[in-house]
């Protein structure tokens, strides 16, 4: 059987690799790739819509393909538990299927699901994502969600948290903090995608690192998500959940 891809961001750099990789795809067919100011409808007989915009346009992509009766696979950043909320009552309304995907990277992916297994045996934990200058957000997605599920980890294992005993410092010195998780940024010339996490107990350290050095590394991911959507009902956060890791 075949699915019936849209695309949404298409003339932008994952877009039009996404686009390439439909059209490879034996088992999947374009039928629309559309950018900026293109308007939605020419998705309509799609079967899937992959939205790879911005924060700003995903909303009004999402609810769209949705009344239209299209099944969604996003890795659009920017999402808060208000707008998930808000995707999943459109979804339950629409009786179709979504996946946020933080990250489409398969190493990415597996380094966020071996930091929450490792998560309870360390007291001290920290992430770090290097991106390259043109990322417009900070800390990533990816991010993230990394040290949402390391703190959710955290918690159900009852642990204190991290110790520090940091009472001076300038401004943003110690990351952003998520759930309690600190997470630094860098960004800078000639990256493209990396995160580690950095865990520690007394006499040792566990470093966990993906790096992604082209956007290709996507594409196994993406089309994953692709395929499996409409088999896995409701709303799916992270792509881990497409990967049967248990």
């Amino acid at each position: 059987m075949t699915i019936r891809v849209a695309v949404t961001g298409a003339r932008g750099r994952m877009g039009s690799q996404a686009v390439a990789a439909v059209q490879a795809a034996d088992d999947l067919e374009l039928v629309a790739a559309l950018g900026r100011g293109d308007d939605l409808d020419a998705a309509r007989g799609a079967d899937v819509l992959v939205d790879l915009t911005v924060p700003d346009a995903v909303m009004g992509n999402v609810e769209r393909a949705l009344a239209m009766g299209l099944h969604v696979v996003t890795g659009t950043t920017g999402w808060t538990d208000e707008r998930l909320a808000q995707v999943g009552s459109w979804q339950r309304a629409a009786g179709r299927n979504v996946l946020v995907a933080t990250n489409f990277g398969l190493g990415a992916v597996l380094v966020m699901r071996f930091a929450q297994q490792a998560a309870r045996f360390f007291e001290s934990v920290e992430v770090v994502e290097l991106h390259h200058p043109a990322k417009v957000d900070a800390p990533s997605g990816s991010a993230i969600r990394t040290a949402q599920l390391i703190a959710a980890a955290r918690a159900q294992a009852g642990m204190a948290p991290p110790p520090d005993a940091t009472t001076q410092q300038l401004p943003g010195a110690r990351g952003a903090v998520v759930d309690g998780v600190h997470v630094h940024a860098v960004r800078m010339r000639g990256l493209t995608a990396h995160q580690e996490v950095v865990l520690g107990g007394p006499g040792e350290t566990l470093t966990l690192r993906d790096d992604t050095y082209d956007r290709a590394a996507y594409m196994p991911g993406l089309l994953l998500g692709v395929r499996q959507v409409a088999s896995r009902p409701g709303l799916t956060v992270g792509l881990e959940h497409y990967l049967d890791l248990g």
